[in-house]
């Protein structure tokens, strides 16, 4: 189980997150939501031990994740917004760079990538320079990484950025089969519909503060509301969209 308690990060004084504490629990998937700049990516990266706190703690399975830095960081995997990655070296040698950072077993390890690069239809590719990859090329590397070593808990951050319709349907699956074998999962994303989809819980948050935390099921019936996309809208979206629409459409007109 990952808990956040009372988290909070300052930067300059000013708080990007402010006092968050939420819960994703074993064999569910749970969406961690949020307009650009209400701290969502802030908070992912204090949960992977890349940024520290101002205040509070964060725990998994139980302890402390600073009590042990490097042994919670061999339990997490952990797809980035932004596909940062060595792009030099070709898909195959980036990934069994990441299978001896981690200490893996060569032989089992080598079997592994060579798997994933398979079913993520990588493999003809394997031995080309990742500067010659697409964003949706390097995504798919990036989701290797984060599963070789078969993490307990996994941190996706806009992790179909990129990727074709038919890896979407396929990674959307995954998810959902990995949560369904007992990992910890959260998944921050701006797709609502998949979010929909894919999670069983969503916590909203808005200006470093969470506005919601729930069942999507419970949010529709406490808002009466038949979509997340509505629920996200009133709960955690200041403008008038319609009203706004209908400017910028006036503004190109005149």
């Amino acid at each position: 189980m990952l808990e956040l308690r009372e988290v909070s990060k300052r930067f300059s004084g000013i708080a990007a997150v402010d006092d968050v504490s939420f819960t994703a629990r074993p064999g569910e998937v749970t969406g961690y939501l949020g307009p650009n700049g209400s701290g969502k990516s802030t908070t992912m990266k204090m949960i992977t031990g890349l940024l520290e706190m101002s205040a509070g703690s964060i725990h998994f399975a139980g302890a402390p994740i600073h009590q042990d830095l490097i042994a919670y960081k061999q339990r997490m995997g952990y797809v980035p917004e932004e596909p940062h990655l060595y792009s030099h070296l070709s898909g195959l040698e980036y990934l069994t760079m990441v299978g001896q950072l981690r200490d893996l077993p060569a032989r089992e390890t080598t079997g592994r990538i060579d798997g994933l690069l398979r079913l993520f239809s990588l493999h003809g590719d394997r031995h080309v320079a990742i500067s010659s990859y697409s964003k949706g090329m390097r995504q798919k590397v990036l989701l290797s990484a984060a599963l070789l070593h078969n993490p307990d808990l996994l941190l996706l951050d806009e992790p179909f950025s990129g990727l074709d319709v038919a890896t979407g349907l396929v990674l959307r699956s995954l998810i959902q089969e990995l949560a369904r074998r007992g990992k910890v999962i959260l998944f921050s994303s701006h797709e609502l519909e998949t979010v929909e989809r894919v999670c069983s819980h969503v916590v909203i948050l808005h200006r470093g503060r969470i506005v919601a935390d729930d069942s999507i099921e419970s949010l529709r019936s406490l808002m009466v509301l038949p979509t997340l996309e509505e629920i996200f809208s009133q709960l955690a979206v200041e403008q008038d969209t319609a009203a706004l629409s209908r400017e910028i459409a006036d503004l190109i007109e005149a």
